[in-house]
């Protein structure tokens, strides 16, 4: 396939382009800074904060899907997220691409947001400790990232495009094992953790699963 992937140099980022060209696929990389990116694949540079809608639509245009692994890379880039992910779906249906599947969050489907202002209180794959501890705690140190990922999954249920999120837990660099659990609308019972290596794996992977079009998708290892 033709992929396009957004926040090509972060973790997941970068292991969506290892992975990708290790299956045979065709990149463009999206960055901010292409130096930072590894040989083999086709660059653009883009600095999503502020999107040149041309430069995006060009990036994506012949693209049989896009990957979108943004998110804030320090605190003065907090918030970046849902207006990145408008800035790319317009560019796709500029471009007449249809497939996305981008990062979400395990805690996001109980974070109300303008499209959605009263999610169920408790995640129904979520545990009694995770349910009345530590999601509690989680949401309260990573509130506005949160509400940035809430607003995000609102853009894509407007979007009208074929999308899929996937809401990984705690984020680990262990390596790809592939044995990774998922579970439709709801986090996996028992999940605290995810490798970076494994959620870019289920991201591909749900390129190939037609009935995560349209839902969110828990993620741990």
């Amino acid at each position: 396939m033709k992929l396009t992937v957004f926040g090509a140099t972060g973790g997941i980022g970068r292991q969506l382009l290892a992975q990708a060209a290790a299956a045979g696929h065709e990149v463009t990389a999206v960055a901010r800074d292409p130096r930072r990116l590894p040989p083999g694949v086709r660059a653009v540079a883009a600095d999503l904060a502020a999107p040149d809608a041309a430069v995006l639509r060009d990036a994506i245009a012949g693209a049989d899907a896009v990957l979108s692994a943004v998110g804030p890379s320090s605190r003065a880039t907090a918030g970046i997220t849902e207006p990145a992910t408008r800035a790319i779906v317009g560019a796709m249906a500029d471009a007449g691409v249809r497939r996305i599947v981008v990062v979400s969050a395990a805690p996001v489907g109980t974070v109300p947001s303008p499209g959605n202002p009263h999610p169920p209180k408790h995640d129904p794959g979520d545990g009694p400790l995770m349910r009345y501890v530590v999601g509690p705690l989680i949401k309260a140190a990573l509130r506005d990232h949160y509400a940035d990922l809430a607003r995000m999954e609102d853009v894509l249920r407007g979007s009208g495009l074929d999308w899929t999120a996937v809401r990984p837990p705690k984020l680990t660099d262990k390596p790809l094992t592939g044995t990774y659990r998922t579970e439709l609308d709801r986090n996996v019972r028992g999940g605290a953790l995810a490798s970076r290596a494994n959620v870019a794996a289920c991201m591909l992977a749900s390129l190939e699963r037609p009935e995560t079009v349209g839902r969110a998708v828990g993620v741990a290892d």
